[in-house]
């Protein structure tokens, strides 16, 4: 088992950045896929970003592509999710998961990840 915890959230104005940071405790970390999930009031959780367990290889969705960049340090047991011009949709509260699987065609999907952290709010302001 693995326990996650996410911190770095915060208010921020559009087009500012944050970056958030899921720290793990207990499995070797290197053995874990990561992704970051979000959900905002009255909507589904929805995928953002996921690492294999190299960092070689990664999906971002499309509503945050070329502004979030996912990244690890397995050595610190951490991943990371840099967001950049952020906008006023990106408010939510942000979730790092982890799995043991993998699949080089799409992301996995929430059903597809056993751990979950505590979430962490991101507010973006006008």
């Amino acid at each position: 088992q693995v326990q996650l915890v996410e911190s770095g959230g915060g208010l921020v104005q559009a087009g500012g950045s944050l970056r958030l940071s899921c720290a793990a405790s207990g499995r070797t970390f290197s053995r874990y896929v990561m992704g970051w999930f979000r959900q905002a009031p009255g909507k589904e959780r929805e995928f953002v970003a996921a690492i294999n367990w190299s960092g070689g290889s990664t999906f971002v969705a499309d509503s945050v592509k070329g502004r979030f960049t996912i990244s690890r340090d397995n050595a610190k047991s951490t991943v990371y999710l840099q967001m950049n011009s952020l906008k006023l949709e990106d408010t939510a509260v942000y979730y790092c998961a982890a799995t043991n699987q993998w699949n080089y065609g799409r992301p996995l999907t929430v059903s597809e990840y056993n751990y979950w952290g505590q979430g962490t709010q991101v507010t973006v302001s006008s």
